[in-house]
């Protein structure tokens, strides 16, 4: 149990983590769902091509999207994408860098996918079983044109009486299954050398830049998300006052009918008055969310953060910075713990 939270933390402590953590689970459901499918081509002339590069191709794609739908960045991407500049001048190396870190974490289940595929061979001979050139193998020499064709089309069912202990058949399923595997294991060892190279060689230049729109791609992300929690803190304490405003004017007029009835002989005891809305928090650090108090203030704060959203100046703009809806109070009362989310 010790170790499934650590594990658990150590995913939750960044977005790159987290987003790495989903794509080993995706490749892990790849290997899973390959490996329980049943496989069963249908042995006809005109459909061994589609349904096996269907079955090669389909499942990667449904994959690759399940990885894009699955990754966070994607939407923050194509947010930050197209957000008109405002303030804040967008910079495209930055979208560059969140859409390469999408793609190759999107990628890797259908790499996954068609790998296996390749490797076990089953889809390639079902796919390009009638393509193969009858003159490369002599079993053919004694059929017809229409007889090689509808030969070639059994040869992925080995149960078939047509095909049913034949050489050729098996010669044919065995000259198109070391094909699928020499491209799965070349594909395979090109990979493998990409990603070496990627790695070793990447030292070996500036860092300058990818620092950069690294830490500038990771600053977008975890602003989204302070900004999203902000607003729900925001909203909890909006909700918060309008329901201790709504027990006040209704404790007011049971008041005023308490008083009435007084009049009328029958002595009522003063209700007591609800504690002041501005003092709930106790002066926890909540006055900048307490500015925006109606509906229509915090319908122009959305709308300006989305339009037009702050310079990344702190010293140029202190008054958009210092008032509205932030992370963390701007002043900080005496004898309060200050929260552990740090500024950028």
């Amino acid at each position: 149990m010790d170790k499934f939270r650590m594990l658990f933390q150590y995913f939750q402590s960044s977005s790159e983590s987290v987003m790495n953590g989903i794509c080993l689970l995706l490749a892990a459901v790849t290997v899973k769902l390959y490996s329980s499918f049943d496989f069963n081509c249908p042995c006809l002339e005109h459909y061994n091509a589609l349904y096996g590069l269907g079955l090669l191709l389909t499942p990667p794609l449904a994959l690759f999207l399940c990885g894009l739908l699955a990754n966070r960045q994607t939407v923050v991407m194509v947010e930050e994408w197209r957000r008109p500049s405002g303030r804040r001048k967008k910079d495209l190396g930055i979208i560059r860098y969140m859409c390469s870190s999408v793609l190759q974490r999107a990628l890797a289940a259908p790499l996954v996918w068609i790998l296996l595929a390749l490797l076990d061979g089953k889809c390639f001979v079902c796919a390009f079983s009638s393509s193969v050139d009858p003159e490369k193998f002599l079993d053919f020499a004694n059929m017809t044109p229409s007889q090689v064709q509808l030969f070639l089309a059994k040869v992925p069912c080995k149960e078939d009486a047509l095909v049913r202990d034949s050489p050729a058949r098996k010669a044919v399923s065995r000259y198109l299954r070391c094909l699928s595997q020499a491209m799965g294991w070349s594909i395979t060892l090109l990979l493998i050398v990409v990603a070496f190279l990627a790695r070793c060689l990447r030292p070996c230049f500036d860092q300058t830049i990818f620092l950069q729109r690294r830490y500038w791609s990771n600053y977008v992300d975890l602003e989204q998300k302070l900004f999203d929690e902000t607003c729900c803190e925001h909203a909890r304490d909006f909700a918060h006052r309008c329901v201790l405003h709504f027990f006040a004017s209704m404790q007011n007029e049971m008041q005023v009918r308490g008083l009435q009835r007084g009049k009328a002989g029958r002595g009522a005891e003063a209700p007591e008055i609800p504690e002041s809305t501005e003092s709930v928090d106790g002066g926890t650090g909540k006055a900048h969310l307490r500015t925006v108090s109606s509906q229509e203030q915090v319908n122009h704060l959305l709308s300006t953060w989305y339009s037009s959203k702050p310079p990344l100046d702190l010293q140029a703009s202190p008054g958009l910075w210092g008032r509205g809806l932030s992370h963390r109070a701007p002043t900080v009362a005496q004898g309060t713990k200050l929260s552990q989310h740090t500024d950028v």
